[in-house]
């Protein structure tokens, strides 16, 4: 198996405002197992310090926010159990962000994709760049699938139509459809995106931190009661042939030869 190198999550806290960097530039961003960890470490802490007023995640090198947890880690799968484990790591993951009481901003530069657009919708609010692209391309990358938590998310502000697109066509959005459909609050060229986050900041900063705390809870509830039970779901795509050989191209860097079993 290929070496990986693990990468890092960091925290740096300044006068209030938490930033939150996805550091493993060579790979885009892509998710190891240590940096989901290092994600869900960082909220425990935010959700502690009542210092914070707003925090702000973004992917370090400026091509990209996260393209994605690491493929190479998914040729040790071996059952669709393995599938349904991974799954409910990530959603416990995405959960700590989703329900941190602060103000959550995401600065997409480049590519969010597969489980880093996961991340980026469980913010509350998107700036990105003209070169900001979002998609989950499974069908096309590796034949797997989404919790139902992340697509009740994913829907939420994207919308069935548009989700389909993505997940079925493996369609990538660019940026000034995200922006339509209010996924982005605002496109910034490369070069003025640190003023918009500054300024998004100081407004969020500047308002009622509770209202905000119980606002962002009680849409997090609507988005997730009664979410129903996915594991049958996951374990049948997770343990297919499909997402074996999906795997196995991705890594051997040929085109996946799917066979529907």
């Amino acid at each position: 198996m290929t070496t990986l190198s693990q990468g890092r999550v960091r925290l740096q806290i300044d006068s209030g405002i938490a930033s939150v960097t996805f550091d493993r530039p060579q790979a885009r961003n892509a998710m190891t197992w240590a940096m989901y960890g290092q994600l869900g470490e960082i909220c425990d802490q935010l959700r502690l310090d009542s210092s914070v007023r707003v925090a702000t995640f973004r992917g370090a090198g400026g091509q990209a926010f996260v393209a994605g947890t690491d493929i190479v880690q998914f040729t040790a799968f071996a059952s669709g159990e393995d599938g349904v484990a991974y799954e409910q790591q990530i959603d416990l993951c995405i959960q700590k962000l989703e329900s941190l009481p602060m103000p959550t901003v995401a600065v997409i530069e480049g590519w969010t994709i597969g489980g880093g657009l996961a991340i980026a919708t469980a913010c509350d609010f998107r700036l990105g760049t003209p070169a900001s692209r979002f998609g989950v391309p499974i069908a096309r990358t590796l034949g797997n699938c989404l919790s139902v938590a992340n697509l009740a998310r994913l829907g939420s502000v994207f919308g069935q139509p548009r989700l389909k697109r993505m997940l079925m066509l493996a369609e990538v959005l660019a940026a000034d459809e995200a922006l339509a459909c209010g996924f982005l609050l605002q496109i910034s060229e490369a070069g003025e995106i640190d003023a918009a986050l500054a300024d998004l900041c100081g407004r969020l900063a500047a308002l009622a931190p509770v209202t905000q705390s119980v606002a962002k809870e009680g849409l997090r509830r609507l988005v997730s009661r009664s979410l129903p039970d996915d594991e049958d779901l996951i374990r049948q795509c997770y343990g297919s042939d499909d997402f074996q050989e999906g795997v196995a191209a991705f890594v051997g860097k040929r085109a996946p030869v799917w066979r529907g079993v």
